[in-house]
Order: structure tokens, then sequence, then C-alpha cells
């Protein structure tokens, strides 16, 4: 149904170099990758919240 091409590809990327200019794509293409390379390893991490009660208590 969404079956992307290399036709539909080209034209994409035309259409971005023409509103966007040749020189932001690169760096418009490397935040996309730090964001899903930050997503990801967001993702994967355990969360670090231990909810343990007493464990910061003060010992006397």
């Amino acid at each position: 149904m969404f079956g992307i091409g290399m036709q539909e590809l080209l034209v994409i990327l035309l259409v971005a170099v023409v509103l966007l200019g040749a020189n932001k794509l690169p760096e418009i293409g490397g935040g996309l990758g730090r964001a899903i390379r930050n997503f990801k390893k967001a993702s994967s991490e355990p969360d670090n919240i231990d909810i343990t009660p007493g464990k910061d208590e003060k010992k006397e």
C-alpha cells in the first residue's frame, strides 16, 4: 500500500532540495541520525529509578 520506489524517492529528494537548499540537507540528516541513535539508546537502557523504601534514610 505504501510502497515507495526509486521514482518516489527521487521526487521527495528533489522537493527537499528545492525547499531546504542543498547546504542544509546534510545538517538535517545528521540531526535526524543523532535523534534516532539517542532514541534507540534511551529505549534500550534499563531504568535507573529505585523506589525501595528506606534506602535513602540516614543511619543514626
